[in-house]
């Protein structure tokens, strides 16, 4: 041990040959500068002169460093001009090498100025560093845009419209009927039928891909590069720019338009409604499907930068969502009329769906603020325009009476609106909360019905009051005929025809089998009244005052014959009017055919029974006794057809 040791001292050149073997064990190993520095302290501990390795190999890595830095600036400044000046991008398919050489080269040079230490000396070394790095961003903030451009994919509007599931509510308008008379309510339905199209319902699973899934990798290798070389604002521009850009470009295809109040006070209503239906589709689909999209693309592409991804997100979404409350705030202060009603309801409701999800995404309080402002508006103006139909059906004034007492649109129309209205229950019900109107409040009868009204949802109550005006003003339009008659066949028909339409729908839940027994019994009322009216004076022909206190024969059988005149003259000349008048529910006009036949059949036979016989022992007795009273029963059944009839050459031949 002791020669070794000498053989080392003494012999300079033995001394080289140590130091040049450590070395080349060291290199052989190919292992991390850490490792090799821990070898390195284990060799100088056998001889202190094998600590002079150190600074050796030290000044290999810093060679082996500055060669690495020299290949990677050569790589970027290669890109800058000469050979990969004349590329369009550093990330095409044909080339993935070109992209990753270019990338490791900025990682290389991030690393050394992270990691190297650097001398008094090395000042230039770091300018060309940094020299290289700003022209490195400079092409990857182009390659960023142009990527993100290159690869943003079209919102694709059929392939959407196919995975929407659309609620559609409509209504029949029977007969058709025009209305232009009745000129407050001239949009009702005039054809097939008023159609609503509620709006759209979103599948909680709906995705679009709004950027080519194969580039979202690269494009958070270039974020990454380029927030770890202090670039992070240039690229949030850039990609802010871009993205909000795209996002624009989607609601031109869903059918948003910047439109002011002004733009809104002159679009037709048509027009209006279809805009209107187009934004409450956009509204959730931008917030679902694109925001959605949009915040999973910012927390992928900028993960590891917290504020980076908040930042990003919130100014690309600020611009689509003031887009979108910009519309629906025109539409909140716009001029009110009932045919709005129903689609400002499903703007408040689809506004109304999607906040929970903006408040979870967007950290813009200001944002949120303005969203909830928006839909207080649109609340408030749902509950405006309530109230501007509730005041229409109470002030429609209109004067011409309906051919053949008819149902009348205003109760079409009021009632078709209601069963439409319902399906809104809730909302309505959230928004007239502790907002009932002064008439709503001062309905009530003696059966208790103020108490049935306390427990009634806050729409019902209105529902109540609506339909008790609508009543009104149907009294009132009865008088508009001169036959009193016909004005009970006018209200029989209308206040059925609001009785079937509570039944079949939902507002029969709101207001009750009270409510419809009530108005039955109404019906009831008004189809005596009519037997009285209409029948009661024909029948006064039938009665027997006149016929049985004279003593002279010849007197009496003029008398006889004098009622049977009447009594036929009187059945014609009603048969003629009343087969003209229209009872439109099958049920109520069996019923009253009925009630006819069960007054005036048995009069007539009885009287026939009584004074029969004196009749047809005279010649011509069939100009008497014209009818059986098998033929009034068969007549009955064509009255309230709605198609005038007249009894002609119907006589039973004379028995004489």
């Amino acid at each position: 041990m002791a020669t070794t040791t000498t053989s080392i001292g003494g012999d300079g050149g033995g001394e080289d040959r140590v130091m040049a073997t450590a070395q080349q064990i060291l290199k052989s190993l190919n292992t991390p500068k850490e490792v090799r520095d821990d070898m390195l302290l284990i060799f100088s501990s056998f001889d202190n002169r094998l600590s002079n390795i150190t600074s050796l190999v030290n000044s290999g890595d810093s060679k082996r460093e500055g060669d690495r830095f020299e290949a990677a600036e050569k790589v970027i400044l290669r890109w800058d001009s000469g050979q990969g000046a004349s590329r369009n991008s550093l990330f095409w398919e044909d080339a993935p090498d070109e992209a990753v050489e270019y990338l490791s080269a900025v990682d290389d040079i991030l690393h050394w100025m992270d990691e190297l230490s650097i001398q008094s000396d090395s000042a230039k070394i770091v300018e060309r560093a940094e020299n290289a790095i700003q022209i490195a961003m400079s092409r990857l903030e182009d390659e960023f845009r142009h990527m993100l451009i290159r690869n943003t994919v079209p919102l694709d509007a059929e392939h959407l419209h196919g995975s929407i599931r659309r609620v559609s509510l409509s209504f029949a308008s029977h007969e058709g009927e025009n209305s232009d008379e009745f000129e407050s309510f001239a949009d009702v339905d005039r054809g097939s039928g008023i159609f609503h199209e509620r709006g759209v319902s979103l599948g909680d699973d709906l995705r679009v891909d709004l950027i080519n899934p194969d580039a979202v990798d690269d494009l958070k290798e270039i974020v990454d590069r380029m927030i770890r070389s202090g670039y992070e604002r240039e690229c949030l521009n850039v990609y802010i720019s871009v993205r909000r850009d795209a996002l624009d470009e989607c609601l031109v295809v869903l059918g948003v338009e910047k439109l002011g109040i002004e733009d809104i006070q002159k679009i037709d209503w048509k027009s209006l409604d279809e805009k209107m239906k187009k934004w409450i589709q956009a509204v959730k689909v931008s917030v679902r499907v694109l925001l959605t999209g949009e915040k999973r693309l910012c927390d992928y592409i900028f993960s590891g930068s917290d504020d980076s991804e908040e930042a990003c997100f919130n100014e690309i979404a600020k611009g689509c969502v003031r887009k979108l409350l910009n519309f629906a705030e025109a539409i909140a202060i716009g001029e009110r009329s009932v045919e709005k009603l129903f689609r400002i309801l499903d703007m408040y409701e689809a506004l109304a769906y999607v906040l929970p999800d903006l408040q979870a995404m967007v950290p813009d309080e200001i944002v949120i603020d303005e969203a909830k402002g928006v839909l207080s508006r649109l609340g408030e103006a749902a509950k405006g325009t309530f109230c501007e139909f509730e005041n229409a059906v109470r002030s429609e004034t209109s004067k011409k009476t309906m051919l053949n007492a008819e149902i009348h649109p205003l109760a079409r129309y009021v009632m078709n609106y209601l069963r439409l209205l319902v399906v809104y229950s809730n909302t309505l019900d959230e928004l007239l909360e502790g907002d009932d109107d002064e008439d709503s409040r001062r309905i009530g009868d003696d059966g208790g019905l103020n108490l049935e009204l306390e427990t009634m949802s806050p729409l019902a109550r209105r529902l109540f009051s609506l339909i008790a005006s609508l009543e009104s003003n149907l009294e009132r339009k009865s008088k508009l005929y001169a036959d009193d008659s016909l004005q009970y066949i006018f209200l029989m028909n209308n206040i059925q025809y609001i009785v079937q339409k509570v039944k079949d729908s939902e507002l029969g839940k709101l207001l009750g089998d009270r409510w419809v027994r009530k108005r039955r019994g109404q019906v009831r009322v008004y189809a005596t009244s009519y037997l009285r009216a209409s029948w009661g004076r024909l029948l006064s022909f039938l009665k027997e005052e006149g016929t049985g206190g004279s003593s002279n024969s010849a007197l009496k059988l003029a008398a006889l014959k004098e009622k049977f005149k009447n009594f036929n003259a009187g059945f014609e000349e009603l048969y003629r009017v009343q087969t003209g008048w229209k009872v439109a529910d099958p049920q109520l006009r069996e019923e009253l055919r009925i009630s006819i036949s069960a007054k005036a059949l048995p009069a007539y036979r009885a009287f026939v029974g009584r004074h029969g016989s004196q009749i047809e022992n005279t010649r011509h007795a069939g100009r008497y006794i014209k009818y059986s009273s098998d033929d009034l029963e068969n007549y009955l059944l064509d009255l309230f057809e709605g198609s005038a009839c007249v009894l002609n050459h119907l006589r039973r031949k004379s028995s004489s």
